[in-house]
């Protein structure tokens, strides 16, 4: 058996010294979407609204997934099992032409809501630790034995985007108006809620990952501590090395001045969608 075990593969030669009892996170159900999410609302900000108004079309540009907010609440007709509502906040941007001048760049947000219901098991006992909680009860920290939504992203893909008139919106075009102080920050002015008359409606694709998972014991093998093995840079004397020895060492970067001859591996050609506008 080697002196060493480092992390990875484990082979048959190393054998396991202990098994010992950790605390851990415990997924316990999971799910994963593929959401095209159709005719999302999009809130510009003021200085978009006035762009809009006067566009005869708009070229979507990208989407930013900015915040998730996740809620878990039991359902009541079955035991174990949680809803995990979900809001997703996005930042889109997109080219407004108006008339015969260069496009003028608008942002703004839009916002989808979806709900998934996963098992999370139960359990009735109240967790207190000696963790210091400044504003709870004796200073000790105490929670609410409920298990946790983890909800996993990417920046969406933008599949569409379309200009009507207000007269043409749909009756049950709900306004949202309660969106969180630091996702308005996240703008350059306010964002405009009603009051316009042209909208746009932007449809996403979005990849997510949500699971539910809960504290608990699990017993596992250990082979050994985990000692690392590699020096911390900058230690001792090899900040005072010459820069442009280290410089010399640096590979140069070739693809950084030569495009491609082909894709990379994974990635794909999106078909453009022309937009419908009024």
């Amino acid at each position: 058996m080697p002196e060493k075990v480092a992390p990875g593969p484990v082979q048959d030669a190393r054998c396991i010294r202990e098994a010992v009892c950790i605390d851990t996170k415990k997924i316990f159900d999971s799910c994963k979407d593929k959401d095209c999410i159709e005719d999302l609302r999009f809130y510009p900000t003021q200085d978009s609204q006035c762009a809009i108004d006067r566009a005869v079309s708009v070229k979507a540009c990208k989407a930013e997934l900015l915040s998730v907010y996740i809620n878990v609440e039991p359902v009541s007709f079955n035991r174990g099992f949680y809803t995990v509502d979900v809001r997703y906040y996005y930042r889109v941007t997109a080219d407004a032409f108006v008339g015969a001048a260069r496009p003028v760049e608008i942002s703004g947000l839009c916002v989808f809501d979806k709900r998934v219901i996963l098992f999370g098991s139960e359990s009735t006992a109240k967790v207190f630790s000696s963790k210091v909680s400044i504003d709870g009860p004796d200073e000790q920290f105490h929670k609410c034995n409920m298990p946790t939504a983890v909800v996993e992203a990417v920046d969406p893909i933008v599949l569409g985007i379309k200009l009507v008139d207000v007269c043409e919106c749909r009756p049950c075009d709900c306004e949202v108006t309660e969106i969180p102080p630091c996702i308005c920050a996240c703008f350059g002015s306010e964002l405009c809620f009603g009051s316009e008359n042209r909208r746009l409606y932007v449809t996403l694709g979005q990849f997510s990952l949500i699971r539910l998972e809960r504290d608990t014991q699990l017993l596992t093998p250990i082979y050994d501590y985990c000692v690392p093995e590699k020096e911390c840079a900058c230690g001792n004397s090899s900040c005072d090395e010459d820069p442009c020895e280290i410089f010399r060492h640096v590979k140069f970067p070739v693809d950084e001045f030569f495009p491609p001859n082909q894709a990379r591996q994974g990635e794909g050609c999106y078909r453009e969608i022309k937009n419908s506008c009024c």
